[in-house]
């Protein structure tokens, strides 16, 4: 069974950190797509290790990412 969750990937310092909001399980990696691929990586450890109760314990069903506008100064 394939899932399809969020990657949120951000730069820090000298590198990319990918998370997935879904089960909270992140990773990183020297470029976007190395993050993205070893945030695949770790969630595929996740969900073959994590017991049951575990994942839906963890698992978020709705996760919406959207962008706010803030007044600054």
């Amino acid at each position: 069974m394939n899932r399809h969750l969020t990657a949120i990937i951000e730069r820090e310092n000298d590198g990319y950190v990918a998370l997935c909001p879904e089960v909270d399980v992140a990773s990183q990696g020297n470029t976007v797509s190395e993050a993205h691929d070893n945030l695949r990586e770790a969630l595929g450890l996740f969900f073959e290790t994590a017991s049951p109760s575990e994942i839906d314990r963890r698992l978020r069903t709705e996760v919406y990412i959207t962008r706010v506008e803030v007044a600054v100064g």
